[in-house]
């Protein structure tokens, strides 16, 4: 027999209450009825329902309760009661008829957490339907009863539009909501059939609201996902999933609910745009596109689904009509002019804010007699900056809804255009796309994306039918963007080539000090991507064998307002480093203009990184005659091309034991540690550097 107790606020419905009584009966339950109501009400309203028992809770107020919501006030009169005690001990499940019910239900489940705890009749039944398939019970009777959903919205939205506000916020309170029971409690009427659009999105912005305040932050996203899940109108069903997201990358974790609200957002801009309401549109679209390639889901963390599976998550932007409407190609009136072979190569370089691998490239060609370069960075133009990365009224652009945008873009760049044979535009993000807005003619146009940017919404909104050459530092990087990018797929699509970054190297190899070979180095720690805790563990697991071995760390702090994912790594960094920097274990050094000269006091060089293009740090390193361990980074080990393609398959490790394992049986003694950095030097400086390097960028910009 399982026992069910109702509880009530206030008084009921009988012939709901009768309804129910005789269905939980054959369903092989016994009903027992508590109520802060008149006894003369008990004794003359319930005298026909089969209840196992009923009993009327004290009404009486002390003073000092009169100001308590109602809710809690039924608490404070009953939670003495010896009846309600008794009962509550024994009962399998616990139902708040009523709003007034739903504190004192609650604290009774906090004392029997094997019980069910319910709000309403309708999820009273399915409890104890649940519970005899789970104990073998009687089977489900035909023709049983179930409460008409009309009669579920009609009594809950009756109850949510009279709530005042104090006594919603006590319903949802924090000891309420810090419980599992009482988030479960507010999860029934979110579900509940038939409920006012407007009504459902109160509740579960309340309820979202209320589980924020009691810390259950996962709960309150799935409180506004459940909401979402049961409106028809695709607008409110993308406003409650965008918020929903939103405040899952405000905590730093990769959100949940992602993938309903990519799709809930991007038909949103579908619909928006059939209807010709371009602006509204391309806010959804581009609300799609940032959350979708959120730093937090991709750059801050140490996994990111678009190298699990980059079809897999590509595929709803794919669908999407408005965004193929974004991504279609244009192409361009006339093919790139070949180089000048009558006077010197006309060549743009163009970037914004970031030239850190352009350096030796300008000096290169500005000390060419074949070329002539002008230097563009649009960020120091306040015309151009404005526009480069104005991602809404770019996607307006191509809707047809912004032609004002494509004129201010010819009329920025053409002079640009109309003087250059070559634009080479380093960075694959805003301003490559504000330069395929406009017709380059005759001018060739040539894009380098590194690593970063495949991680971003910006690749999808380049024109790449008006990019003759899309240039990449390494094989594994290549490989994914084209499976991320549908535009660099079809007749349209760009030339790929590799090109190494250009790196001069040959002012590395210099003496080593005396206690390099015990020293561990590890270049750029001021992103989460290079997970420097990976080297931490590696460090620590050479000390436990020899405990002169330490780590020194080049480069600035991560920034932890750049994410809440960052600040939370950083802080658990901070902690494993803190004693290792007592005990001279760990040296931080900080930003630094002398990378070589600190170079000297390092005998090993690692990489850390889940995901690098080529990690310039290493081959520097390399170049220094730091003997290289790399780990295998993790976005793209067992692919096609990985770091054990980028660099000789000796020098990578699966894991920090395999990292420590290698360093210890290279540095079994000096000879060997001297002639594994010999070979090391000897690789990066006919590989990597720039004197090697640099007649691949002639052959690429002159022929």
């Amino acid at each position: 027999m399982i026992d069910v107790l109702f509880i009530s606020g206030k008084t009921a419905p009988i012939s709901v209450l009768a309804d129910a009584v005789r269905t939980l009966g054959a369903e092989g339950a016994r009903v027992s009825y508590a109520a802060s109501v008149p006894a003369a009400w008990i004794a003359d309203q319930l005298v026909e329902i089969d209840f196992a028992d009923t009993h009327r809770l004290s009404t009486y107020n002390r003073r000092r309760n009169v100001e308590l919501p109602f809710g809690e006030r039924v608490w404070r009169r009953s939670r003495k009661d010896p009846w309600l005690r008794d009962h509550a001990r024994r009962a399998h499940v616990l139902v708040a008829l009523d709003e007034g019910a739903v504190y004192t239900v609650w604290q009774l489940a906090q004392r029997n957490r094997t019980a069910t705890a319910v709000y309403g009749l309708a999820p009273a039944i399915d409890a104890v339907r649940d519970l005899n398939q789970r104990e073998g019970g009687p089977v489900r009777p035909s023709g049983a009863f179930t409460p008409p959903p009309s009669v579920i919205a009609r009594d809950f939205a009756k109850t949510m539009r009279r709530l005042p506000e104090s006594i919603a916020r006590t319903l949802t309170a924090r000891p309420i909501m810090r419980s599992s029971v009482g988030a479960r409690l507010w999860r029934l009427p979110l579900r509940a059939p038939g409920v006012p659009d407007s009504i459902r999105v109160r509740t579960g912005l309340r309820v979202n609201e209320a589980m924020n305040w009691a810390g259950r932050h996962s709960g309150g996203a799935y409180a506004l996902a459940l909401t979402a899940s049961k409106i028809k109108d695709t607008a409110t069903r993308a406003e409650l999933l965008d918020k929903a997201v939103t405040q899952e990358i405000n905590r730093g974790v990769s959100p949940k609910h992602m993938a309903p609200a990519m799709q809930a957002l991007l038909a949103h801009a579908d619909e928006l745009q059939a209807a010709e309401r371009y602006e509204e549109a391309a806010q959804a679209l581009q609300r799609a596109l940032f959350l979708g390639f959120h730093r937090v889901v991709h750059i801050d963390q140490l996994a990111s689904p678009l190298t699990d599976d980059p079809e897999g998550f590509t595929a709803r932007f794919r669908g999407s009509k408005a965004m193929k409407t974004v991504m279609a190609p244009r192409g361009r009136v006339r093919p790139a002019a070949p180089a000048p072979t009558d006077r010197p190569l006309r060549l743009l370089v163009m970037t914004s804010s970031n030239d850190n691998f352009l350096h030796h490239i300008i000096d290169r060609y500005r000390n060419h007699h074949g070329v002539e370069v002008r230097y563009l960075d649009v960020a120091t133009q306040p015309s151009l900056k404005r526009i480069s990365w104005a991602d809404k009224r770019m996607i307006m652009e191509r809707m047809g809804g912004d032609q004002e945008y494509a004129e201010l873009a010819e009329d920025l760049l053409r002079p640009h255009l109309d003087w250059a044979d070559t634009v080479f535009a380093d960075w694959c993000v805003g301003p490559a796309a504000m330069l395929t807005t406009v017709d380059p003619g005759d001018t060739r146009i040539v894009v380098r994306l590194h690593s970063y940017e495949a991680f971003t919404r910006w690749p999808y909104l380049v024109d790449f039918s008006r990019v003759d050459d899309l240039v990449f530092v390494g094989d594994h990087v290549m490989d994914l963007t084209a499976a991320l990018v549908p535009q660099l797929r079809g007749p349209q699509a760009p030339r790929t080539q590799v090109l190494y970054n250009a790196v001069e190297l040959s002012a590395y190899p210099r003496e080593k000090t005396d206690a390099a070979r015990f020293t561990l180095g590890l270049v750029g720690v001021g992103q989460v991507v290079k997970d420097p805790l990976w080297a931490v563990e590696v460090l620590r697991l050479l000390r436990e064998e020899d405990e002169r071995y330490r780590l020194v760390l080049v480069g600035g702090d991560m920034d932890p307002k750049s994410s809440r994912a960052t600040a939370k790594y950083r802080s658990k960094l901070e902690k494993e480093l803190k004693p290792l920097v007592e005990a001279g274990a760990v040296l931080r050094l900080g930003p630094t203009d002398d990378v070589a000269g600190k170079l000297t006091e390092v005998g090993f060089m690692l990489s850390s990184s889940v995901r690098e293009s080529a990690h310039l740090g290493l081959m520097e390193g390399a170049a220094s005659g730091a003997v290289p361990v790399v780990r295998d980074w993790p976005f793209f080990a067992g692919k096609a091309h990985s770091a054990r393609t980028v660099y000789p398959d000796g020098w990578v490790a699966d894991t920090p034991e395999a990292a420590a394992e290698r360093i210890l049986r290279i540095n079994v003694s000096e000879e060997s540690w001297r002639d594994s950095a010999k070979l090391a030097s000897e690789h990066a400086l006919s590989t990597w550097d720039w004197s090697v390097v640099s007649p691949e960028y002639d052959r690429f910009f002159l022929g």
